[in-house]
């Protein structure tokens, strides 16, 4: 099972940029389970995965992390990046 991870905040911009985005993707990968994390809201879990600035985005399979990337890029980019681990 693929899990994206992303990390994000309420005060960030480029995080607002992203999250259309991820919707989208959401929308068309139905076995690929995306899950939001608030930094400010669940700082455990961003020092868990030891987010240092956001918006930050991990691709986990089956528990593992395959590859992490932060700031914007272009829904054929995360796809592309997505699909590398589907």
């Amino acid at each position: 099972m693929i899990t994206i991870k992303r990390y994000t905040a309420a005060w960030c911009g480029p995080c607002k940029a992203l999250a259309p985005i991820m919707a989208e993707l959401q929308s068309e990968m139905n076995n690929v389970n995306f899950v939001t994390i608030d930094v400010d809201q669940n700082k455990e879990a961003a020092a868990q995965d030891n987010i240092s600035s956001i918006p930050a985005t991990i691709v986990m399979k089956n528990g593992q992390e395959m590859h992490r990337f932060t700031g914007v890029k272009p829904k054929s980019v995360i796809a592309g990046i997505i699909q590398q681990f589907s």
